[in-house]
């Protein structure tokens, strides 16, 4: 029934076909002076209440004998419904006088107002100031659209009139909290959730330099924007890069295992005993946190003879190893082996080897030992250079060192390192001799394994 002409409602209704000779229309259109929907709809129920009257009316006229008598009232009836009267004479309508006879008379059109420009979005101007550009280089093409492609995603499109400092800042602090392998795999993760997991992971985050190439990519297009006067200013562009240096993580001294051993563990959402777990895998094997959470029972297997951890994507749930470098077999230490490790495979309920840690909502299992840690850290005085990642240091920087019979790009195939050169033939055999040059660093490690704390949990679910 509603109909809109420039910026006014009207009110439509079709006649019916065996009514339309006797009205002479085919149709009863009425204007109802207003620009407003809810309005525009309690005139039109009313209308539309009046002219079902008006058609009931005209059906019994045309079965009765003087029915041209009655048609040419009811005619009269129906331009009385298309002039509208004014609320002070007929009350019920509420409409103001309408001059609207079916067809209406030649008026003089007003000139119309030119129609208001659309505002430019963000999409809209990466599109027509770098990606439809030919003087933009390639790379430049494919820089501003990864800067830009990363605001919409955190932010959403919107126009660029309206984007200021805030925006820009918060874009910023964002960047420098995601993690450095963003993008190198695929995730279903918001980049807040990304942010969320890289924190509780302890993973390394972007660079200062990577932050500012970003921020650069879309200072130059807002500098474009600004010399057409589509913006008012530049809102990338002043901002220190300097927060952004990262915190040089190292390995564990022996003191500082000492002490992390002899800490006190009061987190209530992880075991004492999984955090001895996870922290004995850790120190013998050099995997990450995240790798050791997500092994599952499946991942515990023998091969060429030799126990072994299988580091590989969980298509169940989504999750795999950061880089490609990363799908890789890490055998067990036999310190691990001492503890028992292996037959978790066996007494562990549930698919996970890895007993008392829960998925957090952003899918993240073991987060909350993450943050555990953290506080646990915290609490004791260790330095912000040591972090849960500084295992993997503690593994990595000995076996560098260590005989050289250890070959770089074994030690680089164990802890799923990108290499620049080709890493093919590396036997399980060479790996377990990588794995066994691992000492006895690790004075936590050693104080779980040798049984004189208490034990990780690994004959016990």
């Amino acid at each position: 029934m509603l109909r809109v002409r420039g910026t006014t409602y009207h009110f439509r209704r079709i006649v019916p076909p065996a009514l339309r000779a006797a009205l002479n229309r085919r149709e009863i259109w009425v204007s109802l002076k207003t620009g407003y929907q809810n309005e525009a709809r309690k005139r039109a129920s009313l209308l539309h209440a009046r002219t079902t009257e008006l058609f009931s009316q005209v059906h019994l006229a045309l079965s009765e004998p003087d029915a041209l008598s009655r048609l040419e009232g009811l005619r009269v009836s129906l331009r009385d419904l298309q002039s509208v009267n004014h609320p002070s004479s007929a009350q019920e309508t509420g409409f103001k006088t309408v001059s609207a006879p079916m067809p209406k008379p030649p008026t003089v059109k007003k000139t119309a107002k030119a129609p208001k420009a659309a505002p430019l979005m963000l999409s809209g101007a990466l599109k027509r100031f770098v990606l439809d550009s030919p003087h933009a280089s390639a790379d430049t093409k494919k820089a501003t659209q990864r800067a830009v492609g990363l605001f919409l995603q955190a932010f959403g499109d919107a126009p660029v009139s309206i984007i200021g400092g805030e925006k820009a800042g918060a874009f910023r602090d964002l960047l420098f909290s995601l993690p450095a392998s963003l993008g190198k795999r695929k995730s279903s993760l918001t980049l807040e959730e990304e942010a969320q997991r890289a924190k509780e992971e302890g993973l390394p985050t972007l660079s200062g330099k990577s932050v500012k190439n970003h921020m650069m990519r879309l200072s130059a297009l807002w500098n474009q924007l600004h010399q057409r006067e589509l913006v008012t200013r530049n809102p990338w562009t002043g901002w220190n890069f300097e927060n952004g240096q990262k915190t040089i993580r190292r390995s564990w001294t022996t003191k500082e295992l000492a002490l992390l051993a002899s800490a006190s563990w009061h987190s209530t959402s992880v075991p004492e005993q999984t955090f001895g777990l996870v922290t004995l895998i850790a120190a013998y094997s050099g995997m990450r946190l995240g790798e050791i959470c997500t092994l599952r029972k499946e991942d515990l297997q023998t091969v060429d003879g030799i126990p072994c951890f299988l580091i590989r994507p969980h298509s169940e749930t989504g999750w795999a190893p950061k880089t490609d470098a990363g799908t890789r077999m890490v055998p067990v230490h036999p310190k691990l082996i001492e503890a028992g490790v292996l037959a978790l495979k066996d007494t562990t309920d549930g698919p996970y080897l890895i007993p008392g840690l829960e998925t957090s909502k952003q899918g993240v299992r073991g987060a909350a030992l993450g943050r555990a840690f953290s506080l646990l850290k915290t609490r004791i005085g260790l330095p912000a250079e040591i972090t849960f990642h500084s295992f993997r240091h503690t593994v990595s920087t000995p076996l560098r060192n260590a005989d050289a019979n250890i070959r770089e790009v074994w030690i680089n195939r164990l802890l799923g390192h990108e290499a620049s050169y080709k890493s093919q033939g590396i036997s399980t055999a060479n790996l377990q001799q990588t794995i066994e040059a691992i000492s006895q660093q690790c004075s936590m490690a050693t104080h779980y394994a040798s049984g004189k704390g208490k034990r990780p949990p690994p004959l016990t679910s």
